[in-house]
């Protein structure tokens, strides 16, 4: 069976389902999933699983994030992105560098922000862009995110161009609309590319055409992208016992880890109260 996760540089105006569909078709294979969504718009990597690597996705989805926003100054939209309908705009002057960096300050580490109703964010059940779509009235609620890292790479005429390290969850055009609302002009994002998601990388990334013309070429295995882990090496005895969903009573610190047996990697593991149980096993 072909396994393994796939650094996909998704283009615009592909959403991410479409580009789950595509890789379907290349491997002839239904068990594909991705891991978190890339608005159809923005540009960048998007994490591809293939057959058994999806039932390990939920490890990559806690991964911290890097972005490259461009925020568009003077004009505010009701999707936060250039992607919906203008509802303000106004004539402005481009604040002096100290007064930009004041303000995005504001927004490191901890901060609280809304999501857009042009999301797909479920409310009771719902997508909250079909509810937009349909011009239902509705909130979505408030979440904390963190942002690790703000940093101007250019400043233009009515264009602030950012790079930033957040956590998952994160919506880049909440964080666009809010840095206009702290400078007291209307916002939106313009563009936006991710050039990170944990230990995958824009420069090791793969396009669409190339992924048609050498699928299997580009899977990573399932281990090495999971490097975030612990290793552990599990007695050979205690193999079947692991893929089997039994624990193992030993000595080691609470922690989640990569499990091998004799070089083999047999899955993920959930220390805890000095036993490992199997959290997800790779069964040939």
């Amino acid at each position: 069976m072909t396994d393994g996760f796939i650094n996909l540089n998704k283009p615009a105006e592909m959403t991410s389902h479409d580009a789950v569909n595509i890789v379907r078709k290349i491997f002839g294979t239904r068990k594909v999933g991705h891991v978190g969504t890339l608005d159809p718009a923005a540009v960048g990597v998007l994490i591809i699983a293939v057959n058994r690597a999806t039932k390990f996705i939920e490890y990559l989805a806690d991964c911290d994030k890097t972005y490259r926003a461009e925020i568009l100054f003077g004009t505010a939209t009701d999707s936060g992105d250039l992607e919906g309908k203008i509802i303000r705009e106004e004539n402005f002057s481009m604040p002096p560098a100290e007064k930009l960096n004041a303000a995005l300050k504001n927004f490191v580490g901890q901060i609280e922000q809304t999501p857009p109703k042009f999301s797909a964010i479920k409310i009771n059940g719902r997508k909250a862009y079909d509810l937009a779509r349909k011009n239902v009235d509705f909130e979505i609620p408030r979440r904390v995110v963190t942002i690790n890292r703000l940093e101007i790479l250019d400043v233009a005429e009515n264009i602030l161009t950012l790079e930033i390290d957040c956590s998952k969850g994160t919506y880049i055009r909440s964080l666009a609309v809010d840095i206009g609302e702290s400078l007291k002009i209307p916002s939106t994002l313009k563009f936006l590319q991710r050039t990170r998601v944990g230990d995958f990388f824009l420069e090791n990334s793969v396009t669409v055409d190339e992924l048609k013309t050498s699928g299997e070429k580009f899977l990573q295995p399932i281990e090495n992208c999971l490097a975030h882990l612990k290793i552990f090496d599990l007695p050979e005895n205690r193999t079947k016992a692991f893929l089997d969903g039994l624990p193992t009573t030993i000595q080691e610190d609470d922690a989640l880890v990569k499990v091998y047996s004799a070089g083999k990697f047999l899955g993920v593991g959930k220390i805890c109260a000095g036993e490992l149980c199997p959290a997800k096993v790779l069964r040939d």
